[in-house]
């Protein structure tokens, strides 16, 4: 239990600089640019999705909880979050470099993930367009923040605020992850049938980094094929559904996101079951 507590700290302390920047960018964006400027990075915005999604495959769940804050502001569109959760790695990536995996799986891993979430950015982003009420939501309204005093001021209040939060989650997760044990998740793939895609992106799902890791280790070690391995990472982007639901208050919309999320990673996974069948 005490590595547990350690842990999540270590896990929150992580977190700090992504949740400063984020917030630091809302306040800047709310406060401090013309609506002309505004108009302007909406209209760049267009390529979000494929900016997402490559920021997103860099290691850890910081780009995720960069997102995350600004899409609950509406500062990017709903595709761009999207892509930045399918794509991003976490703990998968440090973890394939330290066992030493052959440098064609991790291209692979990465470049599926890069891909689908490129892809699916794309086409939420022409399906759902955001409308004026999502636009016009204001983070430092809604929590009733001191913003007349200094963005940095304001943008460090929230981020601790975030961060205690993050870390009361953390350790709940953790504690259960350690009650579980890594034999309860073995004997969930022990056997290699065709619902391991679906078993595989609900616990990809989990907001903790300790899900990542597991995935990765059980694929490395020859108990969860690379159809499942790949439906659980791309359903995972670490702490940033924690985020996601404390932040934004439309609770119905979290969960579409969710499911949204949780879909695309058993097609995917289906999708790479059936070719490897077929081939």
């Amino acid at each position: 239990m005490q590595d547990v507590i350690i842990d999540a700290i270590i896990d929150s302390i992580k977190l700090l600089p992504f949740l400063f920047i984020a917030f630091l960018i809302i306040e800047f964006f709310e406060h401090k640019l013309t609506k002309k400027s505004k108009k302007e990075i909406e209209k760049a915005g267009k390529l979000g999705p494929l900016v997402g999604a490559i920021a997103g495959i860099f290691p850890q769940c910081g780009f995720s909880v960069i997102a995350t804050n600004l899409y609950v502001t509406r500062i990017i569109t709903l595709g761009t979050l999207i892509a930045v959760y399918l794509s991003t790695s976490d703990e998968m990536l440090p973890i394939l470099i330290a066992e030493r995996a052959n440098l064609n799986i991790i291209i692979q891993f990465l470049g599926i993930k890069l891909l689908i979430g490129i892809i699916f950015g794309f086409i939420i982003d022409f399906i759902i367009k955001p409308n004026k009420e999502q636009i016009t939501y204001h983070i430092c309204e809604e929590e009733h923040c001191d913003c007349k005093h200094g963005i940095i001021k304001s943008s460090l209040k929230h981020t601790i605020k975030t961060l205690i939060f993050i870390l009361i989650i953390t350790l709940i997760l953790n504690t259960c992850m350690f009650i579980l044990g890594d034999d309860f998740l073995k004997n969930l793939f022990i056997k290699n049938n065709f619902f391991v895609p679906f078993i595989a992106s609900l616990i990809g799902l989990i907001p903790n980094c300790a899900s990542s890791v597991a995935l990765t280790e059980l694929y490395l070690n020859g108990i969860l094929p690379f159809a499942g391995a790949i439906a659980g990472l791309l359903t995972n982007s670490g702490v940033a559904l924690i985020i996601l639901f404390k932040s934004n208050k439309k609770i119905k919309e979290n969960l579409q996101i969710v499911f949204l999320i949780y879909g695309i990673g058993v097609l995917v996974g289906l999708t790479i079951e059936l070719i490897t069948l077929l081939v």
